[in-house]
């Protein structure tokens, strides 16, 4: 016992003096962590200083965190002293990024410190050591604009084509951050220009888009080639998208832009005047309008007329004007000029341009800010169906809608109960995608970007099944037998998919669970949980009223524990009918060994059970075989047993 209790107690003291080694070293106490490390062991040392310590997110050695923070004397005397692994990767942040992979020269590149980085690349560091997505050094270094380093990096065999996870190179990293020193010193340094992202994009088309008018001028001074990105936009077009004058200015005057290009471009810029949240500016709008407009008719033998295509109703089937007249007609006329530009920017960067749907949001926004909720969800649904269209994530689209019809219904609006059921289906599609990119993931992403899209999209889901609810409770004139059949058909599609929160609740838990969280913006106005009438809906469409969480509670388990029983006698006791008359086992065990019965957290909710059950033969079947832990797989029907699993923890010895 004595062993086992002196093991421990070496155990908490070298953990001890692994934080007391790694906190002297990020605070920058030189002599301090000597002292804590002269009179150790060789062995000892060398566990000591290359241990990773978890501290705010970051997990780091003692080698890294001093590099982070730049505190030369701590790298130094670590290095001559006790000889660290100088490449030993850690996790760290750096301007809200999280940084897995960096070693210690990439952190002291990453955070400005020269003296610190010539330091290790003097001790042998590896200068093109990269993170987990590709970043080397020079890249952090080149990221923060440090010239002073970049230089020394390249003098010392720094490799500027190194790109990337996303094959973005040194250059465009500068480039769009605005680094002009940098950039030119990587342009003198054989840096391509024309080399490209996977996105399609250049160097050029990166500093465009940021409105970095001299790194623009610069890259051209070198040849860099105009070229489009997968989206199908050049530097012109994306500078006109962002509303960046200066560079659309200075793209417009090349000889390789063509009449038309500039035409575009012009239009373009002005229709992001019209519906831009940062830059909105209907009088510099209507100005480039105009200068475009004017451009097309300058040569009356080469004259560049608009190539229209369908009107779309979200615009309120607005149709572009074509000629100088009919512009400025509406020069006085915001709403035409909003229509007008949202249909420009449509027939420009087209449907599948993943910037297109911002400035409709926008427009949206502002609509519903006015109380023309009409107008406001036209133009959220045609956003909607755009992202979807280019599978991008809609999770802030879906709860945008479930804030706005909870408003509408609030403050007594009529809310078209079809425009709820194209939401749930735009929310079923979603769940599906999710769950096949769980199923799938790629590899470039994380599991928990995915787990927080899914989690969202259960309930943003959940709250518009309550708000469909809601809407049929309130106004049976709002809704035809065609309207619910079309909801109860999605719902069954929704059930199909199972989809579960990370701790195992289906959207049937989390209907009937009081701590469900509500969204506050409007949301909890209209959805309360527990709701017997989302309950209700799930149940009838095909939930599973047996399905278990991770701690093996079922619905039935987790609206026992309901406490406003008393307050709330009619949620509690219809939740709990619904559930029995659809088949819930009221013996089924949870991880703490306790049915539902053995839940109950009122007395109320007792009474109710007690008097509704009846344990049925099959039941006590399945209890006694989980129970005395008998064999079954393989003796019974497949079918019985996911059934006789459902009554107990206990092992199965089939």
């Amino acid at each position: 016992m004595g062993t086992v209790e002196t093991a421990q107690e070496d155990t908490e003291v070298s953990t001890s003096l692994i934080k007391r080694v790694y906190y002297a070293a990020r605070d920058g106490m030189a002599i301090v962590l000597y002292g804590l490390l002269s009179d150790k062991p060789p062995g000892h040392i060398d566990y000591l200083i290359n241990q990773k310590v978890l501290e705010d997110g970051q997990r780091c050695t003692s080698l890294i965190i001093a590099a982070r923070y730049g505190h030369d004397r701590v790298v130094k005397m670590l290095i001559d002293k006790f000889k660290p692994d100088l490449e030993q990767e850690g996790i760290v942040k750096f301007d809200g990024y999280v940084i897995d992979g960096a070693t210690a020269l990439w952190c002291a590149a990453g955070a400005g410190h020269l003296n610190v980085v010539k330091t290790l690349v003097k001790a042998g560091a590896d200068v093109n050591h990269p993170t987990k997505t590709n970043s080397t050094p020079l890249r952090a270094a080149c990221f923060d604009g440090r010239l002073d380093i970049v230089k020394y990096l390249i003098d010392h065999g720094a490799n500027i084509h190194i790109s990337n996870k996303f094959n973005n190179t040194c250059l465009m990293i500068a480039a769009y951050k605005g680094h002009l020193d940098v950039v030119n010193f990587l342009l003198k340094n054989n840096a391509d220009p024309n080399e490209k992202a996977l996105c399609g994009g250049t160097a050029l088309y990166f500093a465009a888009e940021c409105g970095h008018t001299q790194i623009v001028s610069e890259l051209l001074s070198y040849g860099t080639k105009i070229t489009k990105n997968v989206s199908g936009m050049t530097p012109l077009i994306a500078a006109a998208e962002r509303t960046r004058t200066p560079v659309v200015e200075c793209l417009a005057t090349r000889t390789e832009v063509t009449k038309r290009e500039v035409i575009d471009a012009y239009e373009l810029l002005g229709a992001s005047y019209a519906n831009d949240k940062d830059w909105y500016n209907l009088t510099l709008a209507y100005m480039y309008l105009h200068k475009a407009m004017k451009l097309r008719y300058s040569d009356p033998n080469d004259i560049v007329y608009k190539e229209l295509g369908e009107t779309v109703k979200a615009y309120e089937n607005w149709k572009e004007c074509d000629t100088l007249e009919k512009l400025e007609s509406i020069k006085n006329n915001p709403n035409a000029l909003h229509m007008e530009s949202l249909a420009i920017r449509e027939r420009i960067l087209g449907c599948n341009n993943p910037e297109l749907p911002h400035p409709i949001i926008f427009r949206g926004a502002v609509f519903a800010d006015n109380a023309r909720f009409d107008r406001c969800i036209d133009l959220w649904l045609h956003a909607l169906k755009l992202r979807q269209l280019n599978n991008i994530s809609a999770v802030k689209d879906l709860l945008r809608f479930a804030q706005v019809f909870s408003q509408m219904i609030h403050v007594g609006v009529d809310l078209d109960f079809s425009q709820v059921i194209n939401v749930l289906e735009a929310c079923v599609t979603e769940l599906g995608r999710n769950k096949s990119k769980m199923q799938n993931p790629d590899p470039m992403d994380g599991i928990d970007q995915y787990i927080e899209e899914i989690e969202s999209n259960i309930t943003t889901t959940l709250y518009i099944l309550t708000i469909l609810t809601k809407l049929m409770t309130l106004n049976e004139k709002n809704y035809n037998e065609a309207d619910v059949s079309k909801a109860h058909y999605f719902i069954h599609k929704l059930c199909a998919l199972q989809v579960k929160m990370r701790d195992g609740q289906t959207l049937l838990h989390l209907a009937i669970n009081s701590e469900t969280p509500v969204d506050d913006f409007h949301t909890n106005d209209v959805c309360k949980f527990p709701c017997a009438a989302t309950a209700k809906l799930l149940i009838r469409c095909g939930a599973d009223v047996n399905a278990m969480d991770d701690e093996r509670n079922t619905p039935l388990h987790v609206i026992v524990c309901y406490k406003k029983a008393t307050s709330d006698f009619m949620t509690l006791y219809s939740i709990i009918m619904e559930l029995i008359e659809a088949g819930a086992h009221i013996d089924t065990v949870n991880s703490n060994g306790k049915t539902p019965y053995e839940s109950v957290a009122t007395g109320v909710a007792e009474i109710v059970l007690r008097t509704h059950t009846k344990l049925s033969l099959k039941c006590m079947a399945a209890k006694a075989v989980k129970t005395y832990n008998l064999s079954y797989c393989g003796n019974v029907p497949r079918s019985l047993e996911s059934f006789i699993e459902l009554h107990g923890p206990g092992l199965n010895q089939g």
